[in-house]
């Protein structure tokens, strides 16, 4: 009974802070509440969504992916030169992305569990590996899609929503009863608890950890894809600080970056409070200096709160 009263406080507050944010933009800028505002947000929720969902899974077992923004420029980049360069079709060139970036979080998985690295190490050297892979498969060039994509961006029945988006939430809904109602799911709570305990217990930590990243790869290939929709190109630049956005998304939700800790439904409301904020900083004229200052503002502000959260419970 805690337990559900528990949850039930943290997403009563998310949604409070959803709602004041969007209140105080309204009341400060007369053009808030319009259609190119809700347009601007839900363009960017499926790529940041899916970005956010893999990061979530992997802080959920004590580690970090600092590669995603790269994975996701890599996606792009095999995407765009398979339907362009080799005239695949949509839906083969669309695997062949996905399983691009799935292998790169299969990498990370291989060498953080085989090795026993950190984490942050690997996925920093990812992070290069993956970016420079993009220019080169592009030669350094955006691959413009001439449409292929769009079917995914299009606004369906001239509503907001896209496939993207409904891509997106069916994600953190699959994600989410993985996370709560799955073994895998238990041993990943388990494993960033304390990973020391779990595997004397007898827990795979190593299969466990390639799972996640796997899995935070394959999500990265996604987002690839619901980005070039989105841009209508394959940008071998794209991507750059998605894994900020990602993070930040993740702890605002609640994810604890020791491990242990997290909701994927709640890192969707995370979300939410970035996308809300990014357009409505834009609305008010911001910089983009400004707008990195408040992400990392914010960032901080959700560590210190997890801080205190982890303190009262001890």
């Amino acid at each position: 009974m805690l337990n559900y009263l528990r949850r039930f406080r943290e997403h009563a507050a998310l949604l409070a802070l959803l709602a004041a944010i969007i209140v105080v933009f309204g009341l400060s800028n007369e053009r808030f509440f319009s259609a190119a505002t809700f347009r601007s947000v839900a363009n960017q929720i499926p790529t940041l969504t899916l970005a956010a969902t893999g990061m979530t899974l992997v802080l959920i077992i004590g580690c970090i992916d600092l590669g995603v923004g790269s994975v996701v420029a890599l996606g792009g980049a095999v995407f765009g030169v398979a339907v362009l360069d080799w005239h695949w079709p949509v839906l083969p060139g669309a695997g062949l992305a996905v399983g691009v970036a799935a292998l790169a979080g299969l990498f990370n998985g291989l060498v953080i569990a085989g090795l026993r690295v950190p984490s942050f190490i690997v996925t920093l050297g990812t992070l290069e590996m993956a970016r420079g892979l993009a220019y080169l498969t592009t030669n350094s060039r955006t691959k413009y899609l001439d449409g292929r994509l769009d079917a995914l961006a299009t606004p369906i029945g001239g509503l907001l929503i896209t496939p993207a988006a409904l891509l997106a939430v069916g994600t953190v809904l699959v994600a989410q009863l993985l996370l709560t109602r799955s073994v895998l799911g238990r041993q990943m709570v388990a494993i960033g608890t304390n990973e020391a305990a779990a595997v004397l217990a007898g827990l795979p930590a190593g299969r466990v950890k390639v799972i996640v990243f796997t899995l935070a790869g394959a999500l990265g290939g996604l987002a690839a894809l619901c980005s070039a929709a989105r841009l209508g190109a394959a940008d071998p630049n794209g991507g750059a600080g998605l894994e900020l956005s990602a993070i930040a998304a993740a702890v605002i939700g609640g994810t604890s970056l020791s491990g242990g800790h997290g909701s994927v439904l709640r890192t969707f409301f995370g979300v939410l409070i970035i996308a809300t904020l990014g357009a409505g900083l834009a609305q008010a004229g911001a910089s983009e200096p400004l707008k990195r200052l408040v992400t990392g503002t914010v960032i901080v502000l959700a560590v210190i709160a997890d801080g205190l959260r982890k303190k009262a419970l001890r």
